[in-house]
């Protein structure tokens, strides 16, 4: 490295100081803590000179290290399952949840897609013919979706979910049946003729046109069909499931409609229908006994008059139900239309997702802009869209963010003099710290940690906050800050927390290990006086660094941890030999600028902390023209700090001013901590003024329904427990948000079900044997149904002898209690869920294990059609329920509150069973949310305590951290309140990092006031001066990552992440340099080291200001011609010796003498940069 060039002309009196001018301890029990401390600088110095001397290398090594790692984000997942991000890892939902999967495999039955119809004008009344032509028009062009993939063609009819498709013996009715089987779609449309347009089926027959539910009278095409086949039973079928003549036998909403049925009731009146008649009570499908579609299905907003009679709404809705992926692919595994493409699981999702998109495409078409209605779609695939949309990263805004961060450290970091600038630095350290955060992620994907709509959008403004001299502790106070964030038992805010804890690690290993040796190039660089950036080129400015020991060390070297004194001279300096204290003699006013006045007078140090404040300028300005900087240049943040704000925020008044206004704040944000709700819906998270926010606001507006289920888990004996199954169907049901079926229509549950089918077989029984047609010995003659009440009377359950003709007469089917007989209770399932597929679909019992299947032939009197297999004992069946009036969190906690509560009294007799369904899986974490908050804060404070304590080795300073962190904390809630953010699993994780974000702004001071000496206030002011300019850098380097923030479509990340972790920001700040130091400066604890020097007669040290006041102006004690050096010291401890600890000369000249110095140079070397 090239050598300073050397100071030619020093005063001829100079004489070196003497030994007996070291500082001393500070007795008593404040040496272990300074020793620790010294102990562990002297640790880190090791490391530094080790990194120094190696910097190439470490800098090669680190970015290959850095750069791997990174490309660890080739292997990311982003996780958009609902499920997999927010049910709270290991609680009983989480539990439920898998025992459910593990029954019935992880899809649902069906997927939803919805349409939504509102009048454009608000409140008014949508039951009119107009408003249900104009749905009818959106439905229509909605199921009338095609789109072709795999080279076929795919429509409704091809993928809808149909309910309960029955087995037909006979071939040809069978394959009818299979074309025209109706979709399942729920609409007020039903309630008229025009429903059946929405069906797409059609059949034909030779000698008929073709055969549509709009034009399909199913009674009298069986008759037609008689003479041809035998239809009896699925003659009954039809009778049991009340489908008389389907559509054609209900009103037209347009009765002028050509197509009109002659059976409609107004087809010859050509009246319209009384839309609000019609729809009261609900419609049905084409089965009037099980495709009842409830009224809060169809209609939102409902007026009624005193009768209870429906007289307006204000929203329509309507449903169609599609197959599963699953389902998709088993349908058509093996089909000739599929079997030349591959047909895969895949495939069948493709198909479904692309219908979707379409679907809800055309239907927001489907009106004119003009019109007076306006339809919202909705399906399943748009909900994945808004998540994959939400968790995508903007490029652009990344790299925006990256070059406002570069573009501010480039200039921070700038300076005058080309040789002593240090732009290249901040651009370097900026680059690093997005390397170290790229290299974090890519190890998370390598730990196969998942990436969700919160981990890609929060680390934009994180950046910076790396930096400062405090780098060990701040990074363990993230980490543990992020650690403790992740006892959240929620997946997504988890896996942030531990991605965050690990990003944290990486960039405090970039910020140990690697910057410093980008530092050292950087110090190689100003000692060449290369140009800054461009260090190919000399500069044509130069400034030396000139360091002065204050004693002659005699066996030169400099052990680790040694006191060293660090002056700051831009002239000659002098020593007096009989004071022995270091002055600087003041060149002629024509030669050196005048230093500024010093409002605190001489009793601050220096700024320290940085190279470039150990700057001199070129000796020569009489032979050269010296480079001097403008007045506005010698400006910075620590100027102001010293000779501004500290003053200010120091006085009395000021701190009086400080802690009022600090507390009327803290007062303020407790009030709006009360104004905190629960929830988290999706029209927070759906980007406002979208298509997809305007259906999400009109559902949760009109039609805030649910769909959940009871369900039944195995463990105990069902044929024996009915009572007490339809004792917890009663409770359940009787939930105030469980909405009731219809007086006129019985529950909707496979136990009520089964028990009525039954009960219909028993008595088509009792006809045939009081007429005859049933006898001991035959039941050829008997209906159908009485065939198979037949078959079961005479099973015992005996494998021995496992009929008994006997009990043709001594026994029912169902008791007087209304209770199954538990010996018929397996074989019954068998029978009835073989026999009415119907009533087994409306029911959704989902019965694992699946009963076998049993074909009835009444015609076949073997002994093995007597048999009926017994179905399994049940290890899963549900009973389906339909919540609604849930508006609020606190609706969804009191709902799921009562659910439990039945199913804990099921449990004690003897039924296991839990509730299932989107409002469990979603909506119990606030159950014990705030719990969990408290808790994590808590401990987070305790571990910032125990770690400060441990650290700073002081924990009267360790408690007043901590305190000032839990005011950030109660502040930032309060904030949150009056920002109307809602609390859930993101706010938590945000207020529980904020308390080790917070530290980033508070230990910084901290150490600053409990390293330096004087007064409480004096301390305070150097704590400011040192601290002031990084802190506020870190801050305004976080503010401009978050900018980018600002920028994003979903207000959800504006108000959740932009607005919430400014707010934190700015409350670190003033919490930081305003809170902070008042507090240190009425209640900080005693120094640690005092300075013990002997003053000289000529140059007296300052009176002591009284009450503890800072003293203003220069003192009057100096001569003209002298000016006190401001020093950055250390204590002079000696640790014990390190291993590998690096010693080095203390400098290549000779000892200090004055015949040395009077011709030679003066400088020496201490262990590392003065810290105050």
């Amino acid at each position: 490295m090239t050598r300073s060039p050397p100071l030619r002309e020093l005063p001829p009196s100079y004489t070196p100081p003497a030994r007996t001018a070291a500082p001393q301890i500070l007795a008593g029990s404040l040496k272990a803590p300074l020793w620790l401390r010294a102990y562990f600088q002297g640790l880190l110095f090791s490391l530094g000179c080790g990194i120094q001397r190696h910097c190439g290398k470490v800098l090669f090594l680190g970015l290959l290290a850095f750069g791997a790692l990174a490309l660890g984000l080739r292997m990311a997942i982003i996780e958009t399952n609902l499920e997999q991000l927010w049910v709270e890892v290991g609680s009983r939902v989480s539990q439920e949840l898998h025992y459910t999967k593990e029954k019935l495999g992880e899809e649902a039955a069906y997927t939803s897609q919805m349409l939504i119809q509102t009048s454009r004008q608000e409140g008014e009344n949508i039951l009119t013919p107009e408003a249900l032509g104009l749905h009818l028009q959106a439905a229509l062009t909605a199921s009338k979706v095609q789109v072709s993939l795999y080279g076929k063609s795919w429509d409704l009819n091809k993928i809808c979910y149909k309910s309960g498709v029955p087995l037909i013996e006979n071939g040809m009715i069978e394959r009818m049946i299979e074309k025209l089987f109706p979709c399942v779609i729920l609409t007020p449309l039903d309630c008229f003729w025009e429903g059946a347009k929405l069906q797409g089926g059609s059949a034909y027959l030779p000698g008929r046109p073709d055969i549509q539910w709009t034009n399909l009278d199913p009674e009298q095409l069986l008759e037609e069909l008689g003479p041809f086949a035998s239809l009896e039973g699925f003659r009954e079928l039809l009778d049991k499931a009340q489908v008389g003549q389907a559509y054609v036998g209900r009103p037209c909403l347009h009765p002028d409609d050509l197509y009109c049925p002659p059976s409609a009731p107004n087809h010859h009146s050509r009246q319209a229908p009384n839309v609000a008649h019609e729809l009261s009570g609900g419609c049905h499908g084409f089965s009037h006994k099980f495709m009842h579609w409830q009224e809060e299905l169809l209609l939102g907003g409902m007026a009624r008059d005193p009768q209870g009679q429906l007289l307006r709404a204000e929203a329509l809705q309507s449903t169609f139900l599609l197959m599963s992926p699953r389902q998709l692919y088993e349908h058509f595994r093996g089909d000739y239309q599929t079997h030349d493409i591959g047909w895969s699981e895949e495939q069948a999702s493709t198909v479904l997702q692309a219908w979707q998109r379409r679907f809800v495409q055309l239907a927001q078409e489907a009106l004119p802009e003009n019109a007076s209605q306006q339809i919202h779609a909705f399906s399943s695939t748009t909900l994945d869209d808004i998540l994959h949309a939400f968790s995508e990263v903007s490029a652009a805004r990344v790299v925006g963010g990256y070059l406002l961060m570069l573009a501010y450290a480039c200039v921070t970091m700038l300076r005058w003099d080309c040789a002593q600038s240090q732009g290249a630095v901040g651009l370097a350290g900026v680059l690093l710290v997005a390397l170290a955060v790229a290299s974090g992620l890519g190890l998370c994907a390598l730990l196969g940690i998942t990436f969700n709509a919160a981990t890609t959008q929060e680390r934009m403004g994180e950046c910076l906050q790396r930096m400062g001299t405090s780098v060990v502790l701040t990074s363990i106070n993230n980490m543990a800050a992020f650690l403790m964030a992740a006892l959240v038992p929620i997946p997504a805010l988890r896996a942030f927390s531990l991605q965050a804890a690990i990003v944290v690690g990486c960039t405090f290993v970039a910020v140990m290990l690697v910057f410093p040796a980008i530092l050292s190039l950087d110090l190689q660089r100003r000692h060449c006086q290369r140009l800054d950036v461009l260090c190919c080129f000399s500069s044509p400015c130069s400034a030396r660094v000139i360091q002065i020991l204050p004693q002659e060390l005699g066996d030169r070297t400099v052990p680790v941890g040694i006191a060293h004194l660090t002056a700051t001279v831009q002239a000659f300096t002098h020593c007096e030999a009989s004071s022995q204290h270091v002055v600087t003699i003041l060149p002629p006013q024509a030669h050196l600028v005048p230093p500024p006045s010093d409002p605190l007078g001489s009793e601050l140090f220096s700024p320290g902390g940085s190279t470039r404040d150990l700057l001199g300028q070129e000796e020569e300005t009489r032979q050269k023209a010296a480079c001097k900087s403008l007045p506005c240049a010698r400006w910075n943040l620590a100027h102001f700090a010293r000779y501004q704000f500290a003053p200010l925020l120091l006085q009395s008044h000021a701190k009086a001013i400080v802690l009022v206004l600090f507390g009327a704040f803290l007062g303020l944000s407790l009030y709006g901590a009360t104004l905190v709700q629960d929830g988290l819906a999706l029209t927070d998270v759906v980007p406002r003024g979208t298509k997809e926010h305007a259906f999400l606001s009109a559902q949760l507006r009109y039609f805030s329904l649910y769909e959940v289920a009871l369900v039944t888990q195995g463990g105990f004996d069902y044929a024996h427990s009915q009572r007490a199954l339809f004792d917890l169907h009663q409770r359940f049901s009787s939930l105030k948000a469980v909405l009731p079926p219809p007086a006129t229509q019985a529950p909707r549950t496979w136990l009520h079900y089964y028990r009525n089918w039954l009960q219909g077989i028993q008595a088509a029984f009792d006809r045939d044997w009081a007429s005859g047609r049933i006898t001991r010995h035959s039941y050829r003659n008997g209906s159908e149904d009485g065939a198979l009440a037949y078959k079961l009377l005479i099973q015992t359950g005996d494998a021995q002898e496992p009929l008994d003709f006997s009990q043709l007469t001594t026994r029912k089917l169902v008791d007087r209690e209304g209770l199954i007989p538990p010996e018929l209770f397996y074989m019954g399932l068998t029978v009835w869920v073989s026999s009415d597929p119907l009533g087994l679909a409306a029911s959704q019992a989902n019965f694992y294990p699946p009963p076998p299947e049993w074909l009835h032939d009444k015609y076949d009197t073997t002994g093995e059609n007597l048999r009926i297999p017994p179905a399994q004992p049940l290890e899963f069946a549900q009973f389906p329920f339909l919540l609604h009036g849930l508006q609020k969190t606190a609706d969804f906690v009191e709902a799921i509150e009562g659910a439990r509560a039945a199913c804990a009294e099921a449990g004690q007799a003897g039924v296991h069973a839990y509730p299932s369904g989107s409002p469990f899986l979603f909506w119990e974490q606030y159950l014990g949310l705030r719990r969990c908050f408290l808790l994590a804060v808590c401990i987070l404070l305790v571990c910032t305590f125990l770690v400060c304590a441990l650290l700073l080795l002081n924990p009267w300073t360790a408690g007043l951290i901590v305190l000032v962190l839990a005011m950030m904390t109660v502040e930032l809630f309060g904030v949150m309140g009056f920002l109307g953010i809602k609390l859930s699993a993101i706010p938590v994780v945000i207020l529980v990092a904020s308390v080790g974000i917070g530290v980033e702004f508070t230990v910084h001071v901290a150490l600053g006031f409990l390293t330096t000496q004087g007064s409480r206030n004096l301390r305070a002011a150097r704590a400011l001066e040192h601290t002031f300019a990084p802190v506020t850098d870190g801050a305004i380097s976080t503010l401009l990552g978050l900018l980018m923030l600002a920028g994003s479509h979903f207000d959800f990340i504006v108000r959740y992440f932009f607005a919430a972790l400014t707010v934190l920001t700015l409350l670190g700040l003033l919490h930081g340099l305003v809170l902070l130091p008042v507090l240190l400066s009425i209640l900080g604890p005693p120094p640690e080291v005092i300075q013990m020097y002997k003053e000289s007669p000529e140059v007296l040290s300052p009176p002591a200001p009284q009450g503890g006041g800072l003293r203003w102006g220069a003192s009057s004690s100096l001569p003209q011609s002298f000016a006190r050096v401001t020093t950055s010291m250390t204590v002079a401890i000696h640790p014990p010796p390190l291993p590998g600890a690096y010693i080095h000369p203390a400098s290549d000249e000779p000892p200090w003498s004055p015949a040395a110095t009077s011709s030679g140079n003066l400088s020496s070397r201490g262990p590392g940069p003065a810290t105050g």
